[in-house]
């Protein structure tokens, strides 16, 4: 192995290992019954899939996103697997899929882990060790249904920091043109289908230098999402962010409504129509990736606004980062026992 920390970004790095784990089961009276084998570890990083797969034919794929980091003290910390595997089985249930014990995911992460201890980036670069937990349906099937054979795979790869200088902002400009998902559909779900459906309108904003915001696909009034990351807005003393069934779940976010709680905000959940970001002093995105992606701009070309947020971070986003990382790395206690710590 031999990386050089200082360069590596949010791109993918081969590791030693992958781990997985099968299941085979059988459908009786609409009940998918059978086990998940034991999880292993193998440098085979190749899928052998039959072509007629559902995860294939039909879409059936669900995926999560999660991070280990090497702490201040040198220890290593797991953030929240434990609501990644719930949001999992929630996404295996949405699309009828054999769902991920929380034990075998455990297993599968931690094993991940040690098999992979040296691509853990040191304290100081501010990188992590990434992982992709997949699911994906593997029964050759031409008819339209579930599969009742699925694989769980774990992939490791070591990512750089979101913001390789200074925290920044972000600009977005609004699509009311495609849509990420659909109201009662499957955005609440974290599946690869969700994701393709938006690249038409992301892809088109990244080419402007910008990200792109996702409206609600009934009315194009409210928003729904920023590309791929739950919106934030900070109006006085309120944390706002959408309510609705087609935006994922974030753990980030439900993490940043804990800590903005402590802080004395009032956290508010609801339907936040675009124009309410003319009265807010600060915005952001937040996910995995980034933890808080503040907004700077909102470009509505439709109707020839530009909302204008923020020239630099907000304070109160601001120190919503920075507490959140200071658990990641163990800078301060971890009260709300977020964090498993593994010693080397």
């Amino acid at each position: 192995m031999n990386i050089d920390w200082s360069k590596l970004g949010f791109h993918y790095t081969e590791t030693d290992y992958i781990v997985r784990s099968a299941f085979h089961g059988t459908w009786v009276n609409g009940e998918l019954k059978g086990e998940w084998q034991e999880p292993y570890a193998t440098r085979d990083k190749y899928l052998h899939l039959h072509v007629s797969a559902t995860s294939l034919q039909y879409g059936q794929e669900a995926f999560e996103g999660l991070k280990a980091f090497r702490g201040v003290d040198g220890k290593i910390r797991v953030f929240r697997w434990e609501e990644n595997a719930k949001r999992m089985q929630q996404s295996a249930l949405g699309l009828k899929m054999a769902a991920v014990p929380t034990e075998v995911f455990g297993k599968a992460i931690r094993l991940a882990l040690v098999k992979n201890i040296a691509f853990v980036p040191p304290y100081e670069t501010g990188a992590t060790l990434y992982f992709r937990p997949l699911l994906i349906g593997t029964t050759p099937r031409l008819g339209v249904g579930p599969g009742q054979d699925y694989e769980f795979i774990v992939i490791p790869s070591p990512i750089g920091p979101y913001y390789p200088g200074a925290y920044h902002c972000t600009s977005f400009v609004v699509n009311r043109h495609v849509d990420r998902a659909a109201q009662f559909g499957t955005g609440q779900f974290k599946v690869g289908g969700n994701y393709a459906a938006s690249f038409r309108a992301t892809e088109a904003a990244h080419l402007e230098g910008m990200d792109c915001m996702f409206l609600d696909s009934k009315t194009h009034r409210y928003i729904d999402e920023c590309s791929a990351a739950n919106f934030i807005g900070i109006k006085g003393d309120e944390y706002i962010t959408p309510r609705s069934s087609a935006i994922l779940p974030s753990i980030t976010n439900n993490s940043l409504m804990t800590l903005a709680k402590e802080m004395g905000l009032k956290v508010v959940r609801r339907k936040v129509r675009l124009e309410e970001l003319a009265d807010m002093q600060e915005a952001a995105a937040c996910g995995t990736a980034c933890v808080i992606s503040p907004i700077d701009k909102v470009v509505d070309v439709d109707k020839g606004v530009i909302y204008r947020i923020q020239s630099q971070p907000g304070p109160k986003l601001t120190q919503l980062y920075h507490n959140l990382q200071d658990i990641q790395y163990g800078r301060i206690p971890d009260k709300h026992h977020w964090c498993e710590v593994f010693e080397e």
